[in-house]
């Protein structure tokens, strides 16, 4: 059976993309090589009672009439998919070792709160948080559907704006000359990006900060019925999900790309899929080897030139007979270092793979939503994160499994020796069940090349001016994933309702749609 669009992989970008086409009429089919849709949107069950979503989420974009919201309503789900807003007196806790700071949505709140701890410092941050700001509405003028008329009404930001087109948070934080310890609780959020200051583009972190500032959410009904809503969407409109289908190989005719051939992972056939227009939500440079990189222009070939995200460590716990609020925490995450400097925290876990002094983050799901499916009423969820190295991981499990394991529970042990002595005496003696996992079980679980969380990683490099889109250079084939968008919850929503604008011509999102940036 030809499908109009006939969609490999079924990351979040990609449900959004099907489910808006189905929702307007054309035929849709998602083949996917797991055995959950949602990519890290997906939820799995351990031990029969407990769910965890994979990754560590919580979102932005929600709000009326922003992005996720103005998708709901064009596929009816406004009132079926809804989102618990985080504390806007602190959505993040940040804890460094001589400085604590609950970081708020008002701009000018948080300008308070650093001039209280770096009294000597309060001019310079106020200047540079009202540079974020006005960094923030320029890549907004500059970030497609492009509208040339706001260009031409806001030259100053648009130009003050580019200026850090090729500049680090690390460049940014110089410039202003901000406090070291001002620095590490500002940009402790880095575990949302796996980078550093000194590597991370200060283009990602502000559009990442303003976004969480603007609201900061958590889905009413958890992750699990967000996917599974866009999945219904598409199969409502008589599109198919197929799990268990890993895409071997692409059917190239003439630069036109007119199906995929797949396996059967449960029976181990083969079949031939085709369709009108091919959607590749898989890693683009992963899809493009599979085709033939000589197939891609010099331009498109030159974009997927991209060095991957970094990868992570998760702890997956459950406590019992014991309730987190009484302890600190609440409707909003909580981020640790036992640093005052983040580059050097990152290097000594990510370069040197020591975790002794570790820097991580926390969340409790079940605080975040009154809605408790995931684990029975007497349990709470909490979840750990840090950056882990793919490459070291990857060796150890391939060579030794045992030093493998060793070092997941020599992390796991020293984030919660970390947790007893500063948060919650005695975690240990509530919890009932862990699971941990590395950057190899990111790659296995999850389909991602190096254990990547985010695709392309957030450097200036990547984030500039050659980014990879949705183009590919071939006939009837578009790119739709992390790295030919942008990662995250909201961005990935995006990058599936903007290819769906361009290629339907609805424009949900606003604006006409222009060449992007």
């Amino acid at each position: 059976m030809k499908t109009d669009y006939l969609i490999v992989g079924s990351g979040l970008s990609a449900l959004t993309f099907g489910a808006l086409m189905a929702n307007s009429g054309k035929t849709v089919q998602i083949l996917e090589a797991h055995e959950h849709a949602g990519g890290f949107g997906h939820t799995f069950t351990m031990a029969k009672k407990y769910k965890f979503n994979a990754q560590f989420h919580y979102v932005w974009d929600c709000g009326e009439g922003q992005t996720v919201n103005r998708v709901l309503k064009k596929l009816g789900l406004e009132h079926e998919v809804t989102f618990e807003r985080y504390d806007p007196q602190g959505f993040d806790h940040m804890r460094s070792p001589d400085y604590a700071i609950n970081i708020p949505s008002e701009p000018e709140e948080l300008i308070q709160r650093l001039s209280s701890l770096f009294p000597e410092s309060s001019d310079r941050l106020r200047q540079f948080i009202n540079e974020v700001e006005k960094i923030g509405e320029g890549l907004k003028k500059l970030s497609p559907p492009i509208n040339p008329m706001e260009l031409i009404k806001h030259p100053l930001e648009v130009f003050s704006t580019v200026q850090y087109l090729n500049s680090t948070l690390q460049d940014v934080f110089d410039k202003f000359q901000l406090p070291q310890a001002a620095q590490t609780l500002l940009a402790l959020q880095w575990l949302d990006f796996l980078l550093p200051p000194n590597q991370l583009s200060f283009y990602a972190w502000v559009v990442l900060f303003r976004g969480y500032q603007s609201g900061a959410f958590y889905p009413t009904q958890h992750f699990e019925h967000v996917i599974n809503s866009l999945v219904k969407v598409i199969e409502s409109h008589g599109g198919q999900v197929l799990l268990n289908h890993e895409v071997i190989n692409f059917s190239v005719i003439n630069r036109t790309v007119t199906g995929v051939k797949a396996m059967n992972l449960l029976n181990h056939q083969t079949e031939e899929f085709t369709g009108d227009t091919v959607i590749c939500n898989i890693d683009p440079k992963k899809a493009a080897k599979m085709i033939g990189e000589s197939q891609f222009s010099k331009t498109v070939r030159r974009k997927l030139d991209y060095e991957y995200s970094a990868s992570n460590y998760m702890a997956y716990c459950v406590v019992k007979d014991i309730d987190l609020r009484e302890y600190g925490f609440g409707k909003w995450n909580l981020f640790h270092t036992g640093h005052q400097n983040l580059n050097e925290a990152f290097a000594q876990m990510y370069d040197r793979h020591d975790f002794s002094n570790p820097s991580f983050a926390i969340t409790t799901p079940t605080l975040l939503t009154d809605d408790s499916p995931d684990c029975p009423e007497d349990c709470q969820i909490v979840e750990f994160l840090t950056v882990a190295n793919y490459a070291y991981f990857k060796q150890l499990q391939e060579s030794d499994r045992k030093a493998y394991n060793h070092k997941k529970q020599e992390i796991f042990d020293s984030i919660l020796d970390v947790v007893e002595e500063k948060y919650v005496p005695n975690f240990r003696k509530h919890m009932v069940f862990h699971i941990t996992g590395s950057p190899t079980t990111n790659e296995r679980f999850c389909w991602c090349p190096n254990g990547n969380s985010y695709g392309s990683s957030l450097t200036p490099r990547n984030m500039g001016l050659g980014r990879l889109n949705h183009e590919t250079s071939l006939h009837h084939f578009y790119f739709c994933n992390a790295s030919s968008g942008y990662p995250g919850f909201a961005p990935t929503i995006w990058t599936g309702a903007l290819l769906y604008q361009r290629l339907s011509g609805d424009l949900i999102l606003g604006d006409p749609p222009q060449p992007p940036l």
